[in-house]
């Protein structure tokens, strides 16, 4: 009975240890396309896939342009884009209003999953 009762309690316990990992999982960027430094021609879309479900209304991304050829004083600017859901939960698709011309784009994104914890950070590539 004591070795029953001792086995319950260790279930319970890693069970609830678990549930409470799996709550306190963070989304983290698993990739981006364009990757992180790539050379490209202008895209169409970028998409961001997170190792979580995203909770679309709180995540969110900015495109924004940093250099352009010939343009060495040039301030960072923000590009028009929209920012949606893509096929799956865990996918973030940034569409630019206007083809991308040739420069240094970088992507700030802000990824929340059920925890509600924002997770923030960037990356870079280049349009040739």
């Amino acid at each position: 009975m004591f070795t029953s009762r001792f086995a319950t309690k260790a279930i319970i316990g890693t069970s609830l240890a678990l549930l409470a990992t799996a709550a306190l999982a963070h989304p983290k960027l698993l990739s981006s396309t364009p990757a992180d430094q790539a050379e490209v021609t202008a895209p169409p879309k970028i998409e961001l896939k997170f190792s979580e479900t995203l909770t679309t209304q709180f995540s969110g991304a900015n495109l924004v342009m940093t250099e352009m050829p010939g343009m060495s004083g040039h301030n960072p600017m923000k590009v028009a884009a929209k920012v949606s859901a893509g096929d799956d939960a865990k996918t973030m698709v940034i569409t630019p209003a206007q083809p991308l011309t040739t420069g240094t784009y970088k992507v700030e994104w802000r990824a929340v999953s059920s925890d509600t914890h924002p997770m923030t950070g960037n990356f870079s590539f280049k349009v040739k």
